[in-house]
């Protein structure tokens, strides 16, 4: 069951808790000039970059997808693409983002999405025996087991990170 500490519930943690997986929500004062929320989240938290992940959505010719990589690194387009079944895929545009998701830039979880993504998770995520993705807002962290990550999005795995 979902264990909350701070925050309101948000459509993440409300499906995460309908599926009965195991939850800690971390919530902290974000600052609205930091531009990379997930690296603000790893430093606020006290936590190893490796296990905070970023939530990114991309297009794969037309269809939006998404894309879980930690926030030490980057996204590796082609290498989403090939592990989606995809020629190429490029970041999707914020507007087009944050409509199909129901969540702003910053917020955007894997979890409680408006609309399901096919999802491709960096297999980095499998090293740790839980991690943290967005959720649902900025300042809202949920540390989830990798495999509930993966269950819950219905993901693949790959090495999509760089």
């Amino acid at each position: 069951m979902a264990k909350k500490r701070g925050g309101d519930a948000t459509p993440a943690l409300v499906a995460l808790h309908r599926a009965g997986v195991a939850v800690t929500a971390h919530a902290y004062e974000h600052d609205p000039r930091v531009q990379s929320y997930g690296q603000e989240a790893a430093e606020v938290l006290g936590l190893d970059p490796a296990r905070v992940f970023k939530t990114l959505m991309i297009d794969l010719d037309g269809e939006l997808a998404v894309a879980v990589v930690p926030v030490s690194g980057s996204l590796d387009l082609k290498r989403a693409a090939a592990a989606l079944g995809a020629k190429k895929a490029q970041l999707a545009d914020a507007a087009a983002a944050q409509r199909a998701t129901g969540y702003v830039l910053g917020g955007i979880s894997p979890f409680g999405q408006k609309r399901t993504h096919r999802t491709v998770v960096d297999r980095s995520a499998l090293k740790h025996p839980t991690v943290f993705v967005s959720g649902g807002r900025r300042g809202l962290d949920l540390e989830v087991s990798p495999t509930d990550l993966v269950a819950q999005t219905r993901a693949v795995t790959a090495a999509i990170g760089r």
